[in-house]
């Protein structure tokens, strides 16, 4: 009954690295039961030791010894079945697997014979187990798929061997033809090295789904704020555009009730005067009236009396009637302000609108900055001196790739581009988007390394032309222990000691120029962010006694090194 529980329950006592029965059975501190050659095998190549089921980690490494009962048990398994148990099935293993003898209603194998290439359930595995003409049949747990398991070349030998050179499973039969000579192991020994190299991808795997999903939830967070921020962000322009067309509603208004004003001022003035020409209307008609009864009298006297009278009252009420009527159209000079003003608001809104597509011009996904030297050199940009802008006390040489002040005066011909006070040259190529350079600096009075704009001031002793003392160009000086950044006329301080070569990045788009000290390992010396709106050439500034040289990214030894900030 005991040897009967056993065979029933054997895979349990198969090891998970061999697929073998136990052999010197060791169980770790975790529980589970391995080979001792299997295990130590195991951990003998790994970095830190792990159980190879649950993979729980044990620091130190287990002092693993013989587990005595299992051993027993093991053997005891052995004798009473006298079955081989050393081949692994690639695939079906504990599944449920019908019995191939049984007829109608089919019951679950236990067994399957290699020798038969067929599974049996208990009661059709017994001739195997009693009969000695099924001695030599090799019994291992049920397992679908048997076919697949067999060579379909040599009468369904079964596939046992493993050829590394031509990377298939084969057969003894199959080792002994097409195979001779190649590469081979058993199927166990292939299948313990995949499974460590399984093992390796697993964590590989495990490892870039972790930073994928690190990825995936600092985006979700960014999409989740910049859904908020744009919300926000409608949110204000409504209000604010509210309160600028309530603004101008208060406006108008206000414009209109200084017309309405302006023309009751007017009107009650027009109705004073017609009042006051009313009235002295009446008074003329009334002189008049009398003029005529006097024209039309016989006394004498009394007309030459009156008639002194009547010619002082004319030319006195004559005198004080002078005006000049407006005939210009009402309000005219207003219209022409306002529409002035329309215009003006209508120019203001079309440059503020402008503004306002720039700065919603905000993507949540941005170009990764380069962190090797290898990646930096994926945006190397190759380049040479323009010898139409060196200054006359410089040399160029080495195939206007290096520059060097010697304290000779040299005599180019004349060119509007050509620095004439300052020691310094430009390059011919401007810098793409995303571009990476190195130079070799050398001297002890400073080696300026610069990008600048093409339409930087050549002529004069004046800032505007010197590399780094105005807003179109920004430079690195670089001295034996030390380092200066200039920008706009302002300088800043960098503590060496300097590097020998000096890496310049540039990311147009991003608005960042970074230099690094290129060693054995890459050193960020300073970083500055800036718009720049106009293309960008490099260039270089000597001091006396000094030079540069333009790197052709032959060789170096930060290849791959990470970068480092340097502490300031």
């Amino acid at each position: 009954m005991a040897g009967a529980s056993i065979s029933v329950d054997q895979e349990h006592f198969n090891c998970s690295i061999c697929l073998q029965l136990l052999k010197d059975p060791v169980t770790t501190p975790c529980g589970h039961s391995f080979c001792m050659s299997c295990i130590n095998g195991f951990w003998d190549i790994e970095t830190c030791y792990k159980c190879p089921d649950c993979r729980e980690p044990f620091s130190p490494r287990p002092d693993l010894r013989r587990n005595n009962m299992l051993a027993e048990v093991v053997r005891t398994l052995q004798g009473s079945t006298s079955k081989s148990w050393d081949l692994p099935i690639s695939e079906g293993q504990g599944q449920d697997v019908e019995c191939d003898s049984c007829v109608g209603e089919k019951r679950k194998a236990v067994r399957t014979c290699l020798t038969c290439l067929a599974s049996f359930c208990d009661d059709h595995l017994q001739p195997h187990l009693q009969s000695a003409a099924f001695k030599k049949h090799k019994l291992v747990s049920a397992f679908r798929n048997l076919q697949e398991n067999t060579c379909s070349k040599h009468d369904n030998k079964l596939l046992e061997v493993f050829c590394r050179t031509d990377q298939s499973v084969i057969c003894s039969l199959c080792l002994m033809d097409n195979h001779k000579g190649h590469n081979t192991v058993p199927v166990q020994e292939e299948w313990v090295e995949k499974k460590k190299r399984f093992a390796d991808l697993q964590v590989k795997y495990q490892s870039r789904l972790e930073k994928r999903e690190k990825i995936l939830l600092e985006l979700n967070k960014l999409t989740h704020s910049f859904k908020c921020s744009a919300q926000a962000a409608v949110e204000d322009s409504e209000r604010i555009f509210s309160e600028l067309i309530q603004s101008i509603k208060e406006r108008s208004s206000e414009a209109a009730k200084l017309i309405r004003a302006r023309e009751k001022a007017e009107l009650e003035y027009a109705v004073g005067l017609q009042e006051q020409l009313d009235k002295e209307k009446a008074e003329i008609n009334k002189k008049r009236s009398e003029l005529d009864e006097l024209s039309n009298t016989t006394d004498y006297i009394h007309l030459l009396q009156r008639c002194q009278f009547v010619s002082a009252d004319l030319q006195a009420n004559d005198d004080d009637l002078k005006m000049a009527l407006n005939k210009e159209p009402p309000f005219e000079d207003f219209k022409t302000s306002v529409l002035e003003l329309k215009n003006q608001m209508e120019n203001v809104c079309v440059d503020g609108l402008k503004n306002i597509s720039k700065s919603v011009n905000y993507r949540i996904i941005t170009d990764a900055e380069p962190e090797t030297r290898e990646e930096f050199l994926k945006y190397a940009r190759q380049l040479t001196l323009d010898p139409n802008t060196v200054n006359d006390h410089l040399l160029l040489s080495d195939c206007n790739t290096k520059v060097t002040s010697d304290g000779m005066r040299h005599h180019y011909p004349d060119h509007p581009e050509r620095f004439t006070y300052w020691q310094q040259v430009l390059c011919k190529e401007s810098v793409s988007l995303r571009s990476y350079w190195e130079a070799e600096v050398c001297g002890e009075n400073g080696v300026s390394v610069a990008v600048s704009y093409k339409g930087i001031k050549r002529n004069g002793f004046e800032t505007d032309s010197r590399f780094g003392h105005n807003g179109e160009s920004w430079r690195l000086v670089c001295y034996p222990t030390k380092y200066k950044f200039w920008e706009n006329n302002n300088q800043i301080d960098i503590p060496g000691p300097a590097s020998k070569r000096i890496g310049v990045y540039i990311d147009v788009k991003a608005g960042t120029l970074s230099f690094y000290g290129v060693s054995n390992k890459m050193t960020l010396i300073h970083k500055i962010r800036n718009k720049f709106t106009q293309p960008l050439y490099p260039g270089f500034g000597i001091g006396s006694d000094s030079s540069a040289s333009i790197c052709l990214y032959a060789s170096s030894g930060a290849t791959g090194q990470s970068l480092k900030k340097k502490k300031k």
